[in-house]
């Protein structure tokens, strides 16, 4: 099924365009601040200065340093619940690039992908490239609609259970059961993006569907994106050992996308404990964000809207009671020097969209800066 709501890479006219609104709710793009440039400039210094020269003339381990991948390795089993050894984990340029490798390890298997509808269009496009047959799954209550999987003809799935992609809900774990149980009998595939599990603010984190059974039907993928910086190119995924034996003989010949110098300043930041601190001061500091962004909106707002995806990740959805819909709302939005943005994108059936939502974003944005831009979009929209 080819989707006819394809995104495209940003030109620079529409960098130039954003950088003339003061009020920018885009989703994953990060604060300056929020990344310790300092800290990782010291760290990249010292590997420099103790480096190898060797390392650098010659072509080193394909799947991935293996300090940086027992680092994760640690990291995931503490956090995570993720039991796994070294040699289950490549790193990858991001998450779509584990995504272009995983479709030529599972063409054998199965062409045919089950995707969230609405859902990670990154993941989507990537599918859809590999020409694999899309095939779009409904959300009950926010997430993946089972009964609806059960009688689809995918045996690969691609869910983001923690923090679904773009509603925010997080898979409760009568329903990460469900979807394992099926995998289990169909002999199918989960592939598990587990990114914005760290950061979370009012609730407790539920477990992986990895670190529930049956490792050998998930694939778990993670990434350093959304906790420390997009533009690093960092993400990493867990293979079943079963698959391990399949993944070196098709890859054999293949290097590793990730710089070997970036790999060895991100292991000696996990290593010497900077990684956690980090975390800790990252979520606490979008903690902050995300209180003031619900705060703002019910106060203003109030039942004008429904907040959905709350008390985690780096965005919301805003669903409007008031006859809106999306386009006229982001043209309002624009007219008063805000910028929001659309759901539309997210969805392969259009039809079963209710074309009454837009995407904030509030990563970038200092707490007085999501007061004023939510003030003013309250004008924009409701004349407030």
């Amino acid at each position: 099924m080819m989707n006819k709501n394809r995104t495209h890479p940003q030109t620079s006219s529409d960098v130039n365009l954003k950088n003339t609104f003061k009020y920018n709710f885009q989703y994953g793009k990060l604060n300056a601040k929020s990344f310790p440039l300092r800290l990782w400039r010291k760290i990249s210094n010292q590997c420099l200065s103790s480096l190898n020269v060797n390392n650098m003339m010659s072509y080193n381990e394909s799947q991935g340093e293996l300090g940086l991948r027992v680092e994760i390795m640690k990291y995931l089993n503490i956090s995570r619940g993720v039991s796994c050894q070294p040699e289950q984990i490549i790193i990858c340029s991001g998450t779509q690039s584990c995504l272009t490798l995983l479709c030529q390890l599972f063409r054998s298997h199965s062409t045919n992908v089950a995707i969230e509808d609405p859902g990670y269009d990154g993941a989507r496009d990537v599918f859809i490239n590999s020409g694999y047959n899309v095939i779009p799954i409904s959300l009950e209550n926010g997430s993946i609609d089972v009964g609806e999987l059960e009688n689809s003809l995918a045996k690969i799935i691609y869910i983001t259970p923690s923090h679904q992609f773009p509603t925010g809900a997080v898979m409760p774990i009568h329903k990460r059961l469900k979807v394992l149980n099926w995998a289990i009998k169909n002999k199918a595939i989960i592939i598990e993006d587990d990114y914005d599990s760290e950061l979370r603010y009012n609730t407790k984190p539920i477990p992986s569907i990895h670190c529930i059974e049956s490792q050998e039907n998930v694939l778990y993928i993670g990434t350093f994106s959304k906790s420390l910086a997009p533009a690093l190119r960092l993400s990493y995924m867990v293979l079943p050992q079963s698959w391990l034996e399949k993944y070196r003989n098709l890859f054999a010949k293949y290097n590793s996308t990730v710089p070997f110098h970036q790999q060895k300043i991100l292991q000696q930041f996990m290593s010497l404990g900077y990684w956690d601190s980090h975390l800790r001061k990252s979520c606490l500091s979008y903690k902050k964000k995300h209180d003031t962004l619900v705060g703002t909106i019910n106060q203003v707002m109030g039942d004008k809207v429904t907040i959905h995806g709350k008390n985690a990740g780096l965005h919301i959805l805003l669903e409007f009671n008031n006859g809106l819909y999306e386009k006229e709302l982001i043209e309002k939005a624009n007219n008063h020097g805000v910028l929001v943005y659309p759901v539309s994108r997210y969805w392969m059936r259009l039809e079963r969209y209710s074309n009454n939502m837009i995407l904030l974003g509030f990563s970038e944005l200092n707490e007085n800066e999501i007061v004023e831009g939510i003030n003013i979009l309250n004008h924009a929209w409701f004349g407030n």
